[in-house]
């Protein structure tokens, strides 16, 4: 495919400089400016049975953040599985169906932390800016 006008537009492999955190977790796709000039950083994760870790400490960013939790139960989609904390500025949430949760420009959000997983949970989070980074 890397022959074709368009194809650095189809990105199917997670950025080689990403690694699988731990057994519990897999990247699957990462994107941003460095892959492709002027992209949305975004990327998407499988959370599986036995995750429970802090995966990302609060902060904030110059832009907004979407954040997704999408549970993989095909007879309850909205099921998510398992439990998710976030939080934004001093409000703690728990998720347990599926979720989109925008952090707006400026908004101090997580720690998130995944509280339990029955079944695989798929995480997707972009930011709305070029150029923008998931920590700052």
């Amino acid at each position: 495919m890397d022959n074709l006008k368009y194809a650095q537009y189809i990105i199917d492999n997670p950025d080689p400089n990403l690694h699988e955190f731990d057994f519990m977790r897999t990247p699957i796709l990462h994107s941003n400016e460095d892959i492709v000039p002027g992209a949305l950083c975004v990327a998407c994760v499988w959370y599986y049975k036995g995750s429970d870790s802090v995966l990302t400490k609060a902060h904030t960013h110059d832009c907004h953040e979407i954040i997704a939790f999408i549970g993989s139960n095909p007879d309850d989609p909205h099921d998510l599985g398992g439990e998710i904390e976030i939080w934004l500025d001093d409000e703690k949430y728990l998720i347990t169906k599926s979720t989109f949760v925008v952090a707006p420009k400026g908004l101090v959000h997580c720690p998130l932390i995944i509280r339990r997983v029955d079944r695989p949970i798929l995480h997707f989070t972009a930011m709305t800016e070029p150029g923008a980074h998931f920590i700052e």
